[in-house]
């Protein structure tokens, strides 16, 4: 049985695109999987993107689809990912979110594996915080929490500055957006998307064997 991962994301310079890509690189290699990456809708007025630079930047992943909410119901495992607005998701992601009440209410993600990547502009920025918040939410969905555990050794690398939770997948920005996500980082992104392909395709197993 395929197991279907939706990539849920919000970027505005591409820190969180590239971590996207890696993560779903991550999920597609565990077979019997269908991976597909999403972006969320962007609030910010076009002109504030310009003068931000935030415009030309989220040109490169322009062709990534806006997702709907009721597409998380297709889905076997979700993996959201956000920047950090001071220890919180950002707005955008918080909007779409917002969005999910009738599935709240339907019980429509009860069950479904959820995950949370995401970036900050500090070493200390709130990638912890931003991604605990977040999994508030998951929670009242019902939605069965996935993180990063120690079995993946980069967590441990103390020889760089470097990103990477037991809660999910981070990078770190800079302050002026110029630091790119480091190959310690994406090498933590692509376990975080095969840890959750792998649990996910546990678990759609494990539902068959009781039918």
């Amino acid at each position: 049985m395929t197991a279907k991962i939706q990539v849920v994301f919000y970027s505005m310079y591409g820190h969180v695109y590239r971590m996207a890509e890696a993560v779903a690189e991550g999920a597609r290699e565990v077979g019997a999987t269908e991976v597909s990456l999403w972006q969320v809708s962007e609030l910010v007025p076009d002109e504030i993107l310009e003068k931000s630079g935030a415009k030309a930047a989220r040109a490169a992943f322009a062709h990534v689809p806006t997702a709907k909410p009721a597409q998380l119901t297709d889905a076997d495992a979700i993996i959201f990912g956000t920047p950090t607005r001071f220890g919180n998701m950002a707005a955008q992601m918080r909007n779409f979110l917002d969005q999910t009440g009738s599935l709240w209410l339907n019980g429509a993600l009860v069950g479904k594996v959820g995950s949370v990547f995401a970036s900050t502009a500090t070493q200390h920025g709130g990638q912890e915080t931003t991604i605990v918040s977040f999994h508030h939410t998951l929670l009242h969905q019902g939605m069965i929490i996935v993180g990063v555990p120690y079995a993946e050794q980069r967590l441990l690398n103390l020889g760089e500055i470097t990103g990477g939770t037991p809660y999910g997948a981070t990078t770190l920005a800079g302050t002026d957006g110029s630091r790119q996500p480091s190959k310690n980082e994406l090498a933590i992104a692509r376990f975080q998307g095969r840890h959750v392909a792998q649990i996910t395709k546990a678990l759609i197993a494990g539902r068959a064997t009781l039918v």
